[in-house]
């Protein structure tokens, strides 16, 4: 269903950023969010708390948002995100 391969939504996902060079990816997934199929990438950036979260349309691989997380912020994803996990 992905058009966009993850490599080249990556690479996307980084030049959105200011300085791409102080980050690194901290997690990436293929999701579908408000019935749409997206990357998201949580990205590490050198001297900020939290992370800057980047969303990669899958179809045409334009960048649909880009945000800041802080600590608490990024915590309050990670519950939701385990949440949605079905458990074993």
């Amino acid at each position: 269903m992905a058009k966009v391969t993850q490599m080249d939504a990556q690479k996307r996902a980084m030049a959105a950023l200011k300085d791409s060079s102080k980050a690194t990816v901290k997690q990436a997934e293929l999701e579908v969010e408000h019935g749409c199929l997206m990357y998201s990438f949580d990205m590490e950036v050198a001297g900020q708390k939290g992370v800057q979260e980047v969303q990669i349309d899958a179809g045409d691989g334009k960048v649909l948002s880009n945000k800041h997380e802080g600590p608490k912020a990024e915590a309050a994803d990670k519950a939701k995100d385990k949440a949605k996990t079905p458990s074993n």
